[in-house]
């Protein structure tokens, strides 16, 4: 509770001495990757084709696997985490499906735990569905050669 407190007396402070109005003189500032083009002059992004065959080979060493699947309407969130049914070691051979490394099995001191550790329990913040999407910006990245 005294931390929100704090948090609304600094912002209502910030206000009144007129710092957000600086914040938004310096954010008009802010050159693009699109260059002067207003958003409105955009076209729409292209949707990328999610059911691509096969699994993409990794990028570098230690990149997270790519979803070969779609999980659109998969619950991960404090409550629930979908991937498991069918990714967790209990389910994953019956299911056909990789296991988890073991490391996401380990809590933030390094102890071995029979549940996912809460540090690795929203998958989607390391891996993605693979998409073939074409690049947004200009890349010159190559990928590693080793495997």
């Amino acid at each position: 509770m005294r931390k929100l407190m704090l948090v609304a007396a600094l912002g209502a402070a910030a206000l009144a001495f007129g710092i957000g109005s600086a914040t938004s003189q310096q954010a008009s500032e802010v050159k693009s990757l699109r260059g002067n083009s207003p958003i409105v002059d955009l076209a729409p992004a292209d949707t990328p084709h999610q059911n691509v065959s096969g699994r993409f080979d990794r990028a570098y060493r230690q990149q997270p696997p790519l979803i070969p699947h779609q999980i659109d309407r998969y619950q991960i969130d404090l409550k629930a985490n979908q991937c498991l049914q069918c990714h967790d070691w209990s389910n994953a051979a019956k299911n056909g499906a990789p296991t988890l490394s073991m490391t996401h099995y380990l809590d933030r001191d390094g102890r071995q735990t029979d549940t996912v550790a809460g540090t690795r329990w929203f998958c989607n913040q390391c891996h993605v569905p693979q998409a073939d999407a074409k690049e947004l910006v200009e890349n010159t990245f190559k990928p590693s050669q080793t495997k």
